[in-house]
Formats: C-alpha cells, structure tokens, sequence
C-alpha cells in the first residue's frame, strides 16, 4: 500500500505547518483562500501570503472559520474572545511608547554658548522634519504600519514626491501587495519593486477584473532623454543634489499598470505580464506612468520588519507566532468550559419515581422543565440526582488561566505586561523590574529591527525635498535622522528627578542633558531648547536682581571710600555670586 509522507518544509514560515491550509507546500491554503491560485501569483511567494491570511483570521476572531475551511467542521462551535487581538495590541503599545519624534544628530547642541559644528544646520533640518511629520500625519502613519508589521510580521511605506503640496506624501500599503525582486539575495536593498493587488469586477461600471502593478525600477539613465541640469553630466550622467561632486547614470522608473485577468495565460506570473496588454495609469497632469524617471538614485519603498530576520531572509515574524497553537487551546478550552457552564447552571436531572403531568390533547406525558418554582410531585421511593458539573468547570477555568500564563511567557509579553498579574503578588518594584525583563528584551529586539528602516526613511524624504527643489532645502549631504520612541514601560519620576538634580549640581551633567533626562521621564517638556534657554533666562535674571540689590546695600559712596574694585585680600570674595538658601551653586553655570 502506498501511504504519502506529509511534506517537511522549513522556512519563515514553518510555524504554521500544523495548520492543515499550510500543509501543502506547493500550493497552500488554495482550498481556504482561493485568490491565492491565481496565475500572476509567483509560486514562490504563496506560503507568505498565505501565512498573512492566517494570521488576520485569528485578529479578526475568524480562526474557527478558517478551521473550519481546512476540514474541521466542529470549529465553527469555537469560541474566539479577542485573545489574539489583544496580544498584538498590547505589544504595538509598548513598541510605540507615549510619543514618536524625529530628532537629528547635533541638533540638541545647537543652542549651546559654543555650539558644535553643524548643529544649527541640523537643527534646522529637523525642525523642517518635524512640521514634514505633522502635515504628513506620521503618527498615524506609523502606527498603520507598525501594527501590521506586528500582526504579520512585515509591513511597508512608500514615499512619493507630490508637485501640488510641495512636499514627500507617505503611504501604507498591505505586505500581501509586496513583491520585491531581489537581483543578489546579499543585497541591503532589492533593485525592483512590485506593488500588486487585484481589483474586483464592477458590472455597474462595466469594469472586469483586473489586477494592477506598480513597479519602482533602478536601471540606466536613458541618454536621449537626458539633459543638462544644474550642472549635472548629460549623455547617461546626472548629479544628484546630496552627492554634489558625483555624476550617476541610475535613476528610478516607475510604471503603474493594469491588466484584465482574462488576457493573462497560464505561465504569465507577476514579473513577466505582457507589456502589450497593459493599460498605463495617467497623473492629473497628463503624464503616463510608463518607465517615468522619478529624477531620483533609489527605490523609495520601505520595508519593515517585526523582528531581525534570520540569515538569508528578509522577512520578519509575527508576535503571534509562537503562541499559534496556545491560542488555538485557548480557544477550545473556552468552549469547553462554556458548555459546562450551561449544565452548571442548568443541571441534568434524573428522577425516579415521579408522577408526570399527562398533556390532554395528546395523553403523552409532558416534558419536565429545570426553572425556578417548578414543583415536581415524587412518590415514596422517589428520587431525584442532579448532576454537578462544578468541579469540571473550575479544572477549566484553571486550565484558562494556565493557558494564559503560558501564552504570556512564551510570546515575552510577560504577565506584568498584559496586566495579569496580580499587584499583591509583587514584593518591591524591583521585582516589578525583573518580572519586566522579558518584556524589555523583547521591545528593545523590535526597535533595533526598526531603527534603520527609519534613518532609511528621513533619508528618502529629505532627498525627495532636495530632488524637488522644495524652498529651504539646499544641495548637499543628507544628515542622519532617527524616530526616537518614549519609554515603553513607566518612569520613576521621582527617581529620576532627584539622579539629575544631584548629577547637575555636581557638575558632572549638563544641562541640556539634565533637561533631556527628564523629557525622557515624562515630564512636560515640549522642546529641551526651549526649555534650556527659559532656565538660562530665568537664572540670568535672578543674578542681575542680586546684583541690584547687593549695590543698594552698599549704598551710594561706599565705592569711594573702600579700596578699588578687583583689589585686595576679599576681592575674590566679593566676585561670587549671592548664594540663595537651598539653591545649587552651578545654577548659574
């Protein structure tokens, strides 16, 4: 007898091999998520696809339904409750923090007696960011991306130059629509980039399906069309304005595309659709989106990924992954012990000798009912049991609680994380600190995956501006910019507050660090400059009215008759500063 071997396949993705619509390596989840056969789809890509299909079923409490659709027709009785949604969202708000800012390197030094070099330009670029960042809402841009970054592991942002508002416009776009090509798997970034999705039939439009493609290319400057410009190299050369000095022959295509579903053929994937049949999309201004040189030197397309991938792959991993199967026993102990709770609440009865009323229409015996008043009449051997169910549903809620635990453990979220954890459970805050330590590892791995996608990002946008020639933006060297997140867990204020009083009356801190120290504690400091040069001020004036009123004691000839000023043994004495009671001494430094 011939007996088939199920498949062993290891990958990104061979977490989800238990799940009976990602068992098929070939084609997975064909049955459950029949978009996915399509020819365009590169086979390659399916298990991807298919694995964000999942994972959006258990944030949507669909995970029954999906169960379901893989063979297991008990699992629409699952009860789902939110675990899974929760999960991801507790971890997407300590990724985050309070507030994300852009802050650029130097910046904090530009209000400084003697700044640094640099530090007023990049203050200024910062603080053009900043205002590119509120009109941009980059807040509720990045919280789009990164909560599907941490549901699915893999989220992406595109950057496109918009001539009417005069600025770089942000987008979010799906990672199911993300398909890039990569030329050498050792590259940092991929040369080619396909944005594709498809676009359902519209009978009153008289629309067919149809799927579309966006594609950002990197290829050679087209030397026919290539001009002189800013004294940039013609004939396939151009100087870009942050590499002033270079001369380039790469520029950026972008083609957006559609094609009927009915006009693919079999064989026809996403990377080789026939040219001859696409139908080129149009910007209001008249211009076709055929191989358009974006006048720019890269793919301004921004992938971000949940965790550090391994080596060789490029994509991350969901918060959820390896909890999967916890939740999936989650959920089934939560339909167990909803079912107990019913005969709990209403228990099985039996009876013996009773005396059952007759119904007069039929001469059938009536069936009994468990409410609240009803009288049964039992002859003298009646007898009536009742079953208890109440252990069984306390060994199930039990099992709930441990199901839980272990999913917050293993996800690193942490009991404390989740706010299951019981407050009288923890002795001193230091063992609020180590209970913590999970969470913290795990927070800092997802910001450190993060941290250079974003310095990729202001990148991109401070070249936008420059290839856009916006107003204050000049040609030169693009300075490094970063997302600074706020603390994810709470600051003890207190603490902090009296580390920077005692450091900065040693001297041993400045006092733009001081300052920043407790913006990073939550205080409500809305700029540290600012701030600094309102507590310069402030001492400034303090000293200045010591000043006044140390003359006004003097009185008006003492400064003839004592010894001329800066002379003699208390000459020093006199030069420092009246010293307040309780006030530092390098207040005034």
């Amino acid at each position: 007898m011939d007996v088939g071997l199920r498949q062993l396949v290891i990958d990104a993705w061979s977490w989800l091999n238990y799940k009976p619509v990602m068992a098929e390596a070939g084609r997975p989840g064909s049955r459950a998520f029949p978009e996915l056969a399509k020819t365009w789809v590169p086979p390659h890509e399916l298990r991807r696809l298919a694995a964000y299909k999942v994972l959006a079923s258990y944030d949507n409490n669909q995970a029954g339904q999906l169960a379901a659709a893989g063979g297991d027709a008990s699992a629409l009785e699952r009860r789902e409750l939110g675990d899974a949604a929760n999960l991801v969202d507790t971890a997407l708000g300590y990724l985050l923090g309070s507030e994300q800012k852009v802050t650029v390197e130097g910046a904090e030094h530009a209000d400084e007696e003697t700044p640094t070099p640099g530090a007023a330009e990049a203050a200024a670029v910062q603080d053009r960011l900043r205002k590119w960042a509120d009109k941009e809402l980059l807040t509720f841009r990045v919280q789009q991306a990164e909560r599907a970054a941490v549901l699915l592991g893999d989220s992406v942002m595109v950057l496109a130059w918009n001539p009417q508002k005069q600025r770089p416009t942000l987008r979010v776009y799906d990672p199911g629509f993300f398909f890039p090509q990569w030329d050498d798997e050792d590259d940092d970034f991929p040369t080619r980039v396909h944005l594709a999705w498809e676009l359902p039939a519209d009978d009153e439009a008289g629309l067919k399906a149809r799927v579309r493609r966006v594609t950002y290319e990197l290829g050679p400057i087209n030397e026919l069309d290539e001009q002189q410009v800013d004294g940039g190299a013609a004939a396939g050369g151009r100087t870009y304005p942050w590499e002033p000095g270079r001369t380039s022959n790469v520029t950026c295509y972008l083609t957006d595309a559609e094609w009927l579903l009915e006009d693919l053929k079999n064989g026809e994937m996403l990377d080789q659709l026939p040219m001859d049949k696409a139908s080129f999309r149009v910007r209001p201004d008249g211009t076709e989106l055929d191989r358009l040189d974006l006048m720019i030197d890269f793919v301004p397309v921004v992938h971000i990924a949940n965790t550090i991938p391994d080596g060789g792959e490029h994509w991350g991993r969901s918060v959820l992954a390896r909890v999967l199967q916890a939740l999936d026993e989650l959920a089934a102990t939560d339909s167990d012990s909803s079912a107990a709770s019913a005969t709990t609440g209403t228990p099985i009865i039996g009876l013996a000798g009773a005396r059952l009323p007759v119904d007069r229409a039929t001469g059938k015996p009536q069936e009994l009912q468990v409410k609240a008043g009803a009288v049964w009449q039992l002859g003298e051997t009646g007898r009536m049991d009742a079953l208890d169910t109440s252990p069984q549903l306390a060994e199930l809620r039990a099992r709930v609680d441990h199901l839980l635990e272990r999913i917050a453990s293993n996800s690193r979220v942490t009991a404390a994380g989740l706010g299951t954890l019981d407050a009288t459970e923890v002795p001193s805050g230091y063992a609020l600190k180590l209970a913590l330590g999970p969470l913290d590892a795990l927070i800092g791995m997802m910001r450190l995956a993060r941290e250079h996608k974003y310095r990729v990002l202001f990148k991109m946008v401070q070249r936008l501006y420059q290839a856009g020639r916006a107003e204050g933006w000049t040609a030169g060297e693009t300075l490094p910019a970063r997302l600074a997140w706020a603390p994810h867990t709470p600051t003890d204020r207190a603490a902090v507050l009296e580390e920077v009083v005692t450091a900065y009356g040693a001297g041993v801190l400045s006092l733009e660090t001081a300052v920043q120290m407790l913006l990073e504690a939550g205080y409500p400091i809305k700029d540290a400059s600012q701030e600094v040069e309102r507590i310069r001020a402030k001492v400034e004036q303090e000293a200045a009215v010591r000043m006044a009123e140390a003359a006004a004691r003097r009185g008006p000839g003492e400064d003839q008759v004592g010894p001329r000023e800066g002379s003699g043994p208390g000459a020093a004495e006199a030069k420092r500063p009246v010293e307040r009671e309780g006030e530092p001494v390098a207040a005034g430094r």
